[in-house]
């Protein structure tokens, strides 16, 4: 009797124990994520057409100490290249987390959303799992790819600014660069319709040199949009992460920077580029004749850009990365002062690079090293200390940028994303990682900067001359492959970048199978600056990265099984 006493107090027990560990766990998983922990901020910084001319990336002249703190106590990647060298086609690409044959937007004028209207971006993607999101400046190509019933939780806080924004024609300060831009404009849509402007004719000057305030000028107003904005959200939803987008316009052309940040050079120590020709047996399709630059007043139709006015242009570079680094230093003290810094992902990205006088060209729009190598920063709370500081020389994509964030923040990653999270890399920087990146872009030569089909009035003003001489070069070096229906609409060049070589193969991107018209190859072992192309001296090789390249971007992933 008394043994059956024992037993069924032993089991009332259990049993006891067993509801009260059942209602326990019903109660902790019937806790909204909000109570058991915050999701992480993300401030995502874009930056426009800035190369790595940083004082992070080994610069000798670019003074950029905010965009350095950033790199010193995060992670920088080394080897960060775009999915194509002009704006919208970059920016959809890395907003969707897709390559833009698959989005189907390879020039400015496609907007990604009409092409691909169920697609989920990233932003939109956070705002779907519970964030506050919103930008400021250039995230997507312009305000009307902005995509702001889908991407975007809220506006930005207008009614929040004390600061007038500036309205000036082409946003100039001086008056006398505002007349120039207003008649230059009035002028070519009188002769060539109200389509010229978007076709890129009736500029204003290259560069600007006024003493104004940061916020006359956009990337400073936007930045103190920003940070009211940034308030206003947590001001409204304290318990709510955010994702906020900062997007600085320069360096951009055109190059409008307050004084003071070109007062931070001494001109005469500007170098200049000793590489000022094309590389030997390159594409001559590959490279276009600075048509962006040569549309703004005061910059020669034709002929090489003397190094007088060159030393100018690069100054007022630099000036204008000086102008964005100040304004990212900003947004930064002001995320610390609102005691968010040690809960918020801080990640930025340039769009794509610039040729600043290398290979004999100004602008982007190339599928060379120097505009598909992008600068990419990544700095996280929680990333080990270790990691904090150091540069990986992996190879990685902006398309990447989307499913980082999303492990990061311990979000679901969509299906349909093309890259690959490298999140890994900021536990571990020197883990081995993909095999190849890759870029793309469409007979540069026979294309306006904008990537689109060569418009009337290019061919009829004074860029009707330079169009004919480079598609003289081309016929000389193609020959029986010149074809000018396929060459100006459908002839593409695909690069891929190993941690060695540059691989460029030109093909008609209507047909995957098509046979290249053209290679070119370049060591970065032996010609980091990539003035020859080698392809012909080397078949073997170059067959060899041909079946690399074919295995396309999936088969060039890490093997997350085996790295190291």
């Amino acid at each position: 009797m008394k043994f059956g006493k024992i037993e069924f107090r032993k089991e009332v027990i259990l049993f006891l124990l067993t509801a009260l560990l059942m209602v326990s766990c019903k109660s902790q998983n019937d806790k909204p994520v909000e109570e058991t922990s915050k999701k992480p901020n993300i401030l995502f910084i874009a930056i426009d057409d800035l190369r790595p001319e940083l004082g992070a990336y080994g610069s000798e002249m670019a003074i950029t100490p905010n965009l350095d703190a950033i790199s010193n106590d995060g992670l920088l990647f080394e080897n960060a290249y775009c999915q194509q060298a002009i704006c919208s086609p970059s920016r959809a690409s890395l907003m969707t987390g897709a390559r833009p044959e698959t989005i189907h937007v390879i020039e400015n004028y496609t907007y990604f959303r009409d092409a691909n209207p169920d697609i989920i971006t990233l932003p939109q993607h956070f705002k779907n799992n519970g964030y506050e999101a919103t930008n400021t400046g250039k995230i997507y190509h312009k305000p009307g790819f902005a995509d702001a019933e889908l991407s975007w939780s809220r506006k930005p806080a207008y009614d929040k600014m004390t600061i007038e924004k500036s309205k000036t024609p082409g946003g100039f300060a001086l008056p006398e660069n505002q007349e120039m831009f207003r008649k230059n404009q009035a002028d070519m849509i009188a002769k060539y319709g109200p389509e010229a402007p978007r076709n890129g004719l009736g500029k204003g000057p290259a560069y600007e040199y006024a003493d104004v305030p940061d916020t006359f000028y956009e990337d400073g107003y936007n930045t103190e949009l920003a940070i009211v904005t940034m308030k206003d959200m947590i001001e409204k939803n304290p318990d709510k992460p955010f994702f906020l987008g900062l997007g600085m316009k320069k360096p951009h052309l055109d190059w409008l920077a307050p004084k003071k940040y070109w007062d931070l050079y001494n001109r005469d120590s500007i170098k200049l580029t000793t590489q000022t020709h094309a590389p030997k047996n390159g594409a001559a399709m590959g490279l276009h004749p600075s048509f962006e630059l040569r549309a703004r007043y005061g910059i020669p139709k034709k002929g090489a850009i003397d190094d007088e006015l060159a030393k100018t242009l690069k100054h007022a570079y630099l000036a204008s990365v000086s102008y964005i680094d100040a304004q990212i230093g900003k947004m930064i003290n002001a995320l610390e002062e609102a005691g968010l810094r040690e809960n918020t992902i801080i990640m930025v990205w340039s769009d794509h690079g610039w040729h600043l006088g290398e290979m004999g060209i100004w602008g982007k729009a190339t599928n060379y090293e120097i505009s598909a190598r992008v600068p990419l920063m990544i700095w996280t709370p929680d990333m080990p200390k270790e990691t904090r500081g150091k540069k990986t020389k992996a190879l990685v994509e902006l398309v990447d940028m989307y499913p980082t964030l999303c492990e990061l923040a311990g979000l679901d990653k969509p299906e349909h994303l093309e890259g690959q999270s490298f999140a890994p890399l900021v536990e571990d920087p020197n883990k081995s990682w993909k095999k190849a990146a890759f870029t793309q872009f469409p007979t540069p030569a026979l294309r306006e900067w904008a990537a689109n089909p060569l418009s009337k009035g290019m061919r009829e003003t004074y860029f009707g001359p330079l169009i004919e001489e480079v598609e003289g070069k081309i016929k000389d070096q193609q020959k029986d492959n010149w074809d000018r229906e396929l060459f100006e609409n459908y002839l593409m060049g695909y690069a891929m970048r190993t941690d060695r070589y540059r691989f460029i193969l030109w093909r008609d991107y209507r047909d995957p199978k098509a046979e290249p018209l053209f290679f070119e190859l370049y060591d970065h072992k032996t010609d980091p600056n990539e003035t020859v192309n080698i392809a012909d001296d080397n078949p073997e090789l170059v067959a060899e990265l041909l079946a690399q390249f074919n295995k396309g971007w999936q088969g060039n992933l890490a093997d997350m099984a085996n790295t190291k």
